[in-house]
């Protein structure tokens, strides 16, 4: 009978039977083909803009020069790129030490390190959902009843103790959960990208605010010096009127200038103090804290070599524009997430445990339960709910497209802009420094000419206010030239290029914590 047994088994297989073993290694064939897949579209990195150009015309090779202080040419390196501590490029020691001190204790940078931190315990957390969960539990139960098995003769009070460890998991077919931890390493991103682009924002902000105080400081300097002109004249011509050489109207007409000049004054240092209290809250200062030394106009250096980045690579610099393909990438995982939401879910779990009348007894023989087992939840009606949480997540993935398109187009104009405000900031600073010279030689000779008598005071008032108003447009001329090369800089993504050794490098000391 046994060599029968062993010669029908060819037979039965030849039929078509299939064996246990066989039926368990397909299911776990089939249960680890599905695994592998996740629901929803796979997240592409987007291509870069197949654009050759920021300007419709042609970029000179370097902007007009004059003989002005601030005045050299700048020369556009095309394909040259940025350094990641480019504000180091205007040869000021006070700058640099100010950026520094911002990226090392600015609240914003705190905030957004702390939020970075944030993202990436979520996205730990959401790994665990790949693990099995174990859980362990102790208890003990008093209680009453007169017909309890195996209690003491005549006793109706007694104690269960019980002790187990129970073990649940969610097989991830559909790739739900796969799809989450996408989403939430995606925030992560997300919020990298928002760290660098804080450094890079208050960097830039630190250097146009010290060059703007730089230009107030110069403004305020040239009109005290032009008030002290009028103040020494009108000694003058005060002089001359208790002679009799000068009529009142005379010393009228002067001393209104006087007030009229001085009178632009306060208005100029309100600004100076608002601009060194708005520097001090980007150092991480209280106002009444904050040592700052001056930053004057002749103590910057107006950098000659100015980088631009290729347009293929635009998009690789920006922290804003790698944020936004971030978001992209999040809203992706989330159309995969509400897609597996649609599918069957398996959960597996399992518990081994001991229960016994005294705590001594536990886990020994005839006390211990075990149980396995399977769930199955497959969704039939929910109201429409599913899906229309996945038709919001497909309309958020159609939102986030648009919103990376508008960053990436804004991102190609503020380059364009930049690159035209240098070019038509180097013209500028040329007309008004010919525009100072040509008033100071028209003072100098209008004042001769007073001298000689062959000119009225008025005319020497006029040239004076002429001189005063060509002087001033050159100090801003000056100053926008410094502030539109840093916000060059910062349109091209701040040299840091995606690069967290760069970041690390910026501020070693934040980026250690």
């Amino acid at each position: 009978m046994i060599g029968n047994r062993h010669r029908r088994r060819p037979r039965a297989a030849s039929t078509g039977s299939i064996s246990r073993p066989q039926v368990r290694l397909a299911a776990l064939a089939v249960a680890l083909a599905l695994a592998g897949c996740a629901a929803g579209p796979e997240f592409r990195e987007p291509p870069a803009p197949a654009v050759k150009a920021y300007r419709a015309d042609a970029l000179p090779a370097a902007t007009v020069a004059t003989q002005a202080p601030t005045g050299d040419a700048q020369r556009f390196l095309e394909g040259a790129d940025v350094p990641a501590r480019w504000w180091t490029t205007f040869s000021s020691d006070e700058l640099d030490r100010r950026v520094d001190q911002a990226l090392a204790h600015s609240p914003t940078i705190a905030a957004a390190q702390a939020a970075l931190r944030q993202a990436q315990e979520n996205t730990n957390a959401a790994r665990g959902s790949l693990f099995p969960s174990v859980d362990a539990k102790v208890g003990a139960t008093r209680g009453n009843s007169n017909g309890a098995a195996g209690a003491t003769a005549g006793a109706s009070t007694f104690s269960i103790y019980n002790a187990g460890v129970s073990v649940g998991y969610t097989l991830d077919l559909f790739g739900g959960v796969r799809r989450g931890i996408e989403a939430q390493s995606a925030l992560t991103d997300f919020q990298q990208f928002q760290l660098r682009g804080t450094y890079l924002s208050l960097a830039t902000n630190v250097a146009t605010t010290s060059f703007r105080e730089a230009s107030l400081r110069g403004q305020i300097h040239a009109i005290e010096e032009i008030v002290d002109a009028y103040q020494k004249q009108l000694g003058l011509v005060e002089a001359q009127h208790e002679i009799g050489a000068k009529s009142l109207s005379d010393v009228l007409v002067i001393r209104t200038q006087v007030a009229t000049t001085r009178a632009q004054l306060p208005a100029l240092r309100q600004a100076l103090a608002q601009t060194q209290t708005q520097l001090a809250v980007y150092l991480g200062h209280f106002p009444s804290e904050a040592e700052l030394a001056s930053v004057e106009l002749d103590a910057l250096a107006l950098p000659r070599d100015v980088p631009v980045s290729l347009p293929s690579v635009l998009v690789r610099q920006r922290p804003d524009v790698r944020a936004a393909e971030a978001q992209l990438h999040q809203a992706t995982a989330a159309v995969g997430v509400a897609t597996a939401n649609l599918f069957p879910q398996i959960t597996l779990n399992g518990s081994l445990g001991s229960q016994a009348l005294n705590a001594d007894d536990l886990f020994s023989s005839g006390t211990k339960a075990w149980s396995i087992g399977a769930n199955l939840l497959q969704p039939i009606f929910h109201g429409g709910s599913l899906r229309a949480q996945k038709r919001a997540a497909e309309a958020g993935l159609d939102k986030a497209a648009a919103d990376y398109q508008t960053t990436v187009l804004t991102a190609f104009q503020n380059v364009a802009d930049s690159l035209r405000a240098l070019e038509l900031d180097a013209e500028n600073l040329k007309a008004q420094a010919e525009a100072e010279q040509s008033a100071e030689h028209s003072l100098e000779l209008v004042r001769t000419q007073y001298k000689d008598g062959a000119a009225s005071y008025l005319q020497v008032l006029d040239a004076t206010r002429q001189y005063q108003q060509a002087r001033i447009g050159l100090i801003q001329a000056r100053a926008a030239r410094l502030s539109d090369t840093a916000a060059l800089y910062a349109a091209l993504g701040g040299g840091w290029q995606g690069d967290a050794r760069k970041v690390a490098a910026v501020n070693p000391t934040t980026e250690s914590r």
